[in-house]
């Protein structure tokens, strides 16, 4: 047997003057949903885990700035100079009855996503991959690529969530 678990860094806290996180426009959200049968829904649609992926990466890169994905805004970042970052969030709500193997599963393909989305960053901008890279370009990587997956309350079987 091995230990299973999640590794992810959790957002700084909010500054103290600050009551509640800003407000998220509808086009910078990806929803992604898993019911207590294990069925998946994300961007409005049933889907398989396997396709997770490759729906999530577009959504948070919008390489081509299309108006139906998220928002960007420029930003100066050390090393890599101006950049335009999205501000596209994953939002994962499961019900309580969702399996841990499922939840792994998606969890997973939206590290994989995020992952993947540095690597060609990494590979583009230093001609290696991320884990290959020294602190410094790790961390401007790490500011133009955000992990932004926010995670809801889990729902009790049967009951409607909002969002």
């Amino acid at each position: 047997n091995t230990d299973m678990g999640i590794a992810r860094k959790l957002p700084p806290p909010l500054p103290p003057n600050q009551d509640k996180p800003p407000e998220v426009h509808q086009r910078n959200i990806f929803v992604v949903k898993i019911n207590s049968k294990d069925r998946l829904l994300f961007d409005g649609e049933i889907g398989r885990v396997e396709a997770l992926k490759e729906r999530a990466k577009p959504f948070l890169s919008n390489p081509d700035n299309l108006p139906n994905l998220p928002e960007k805004e420029m930003r100066e970042i050390p090393i890599l100079g101006k950049m335009e970052v999205s501000k596209g969030v994953i939002s994962l709500r499961n019900d309580r009855g969702t399996s841990y193997d499922m939840y792994f599963q998606v969890q997973n393909e939206l590290a994989a996503a995020i992952n993947e989305l540095k690597n060609e960053l990494s590979v583009n901008k230093f001609g290696k991959k991320y884990a290959d890279l020294k602190d410094a370009q790790r961390d401007a990587i790490d500011e133009a690529i955000p992990v932004a997956v926010s995670e809801a309350e889990p729902t009790k079987v049967g009951e409607k969530s909002n969002g």
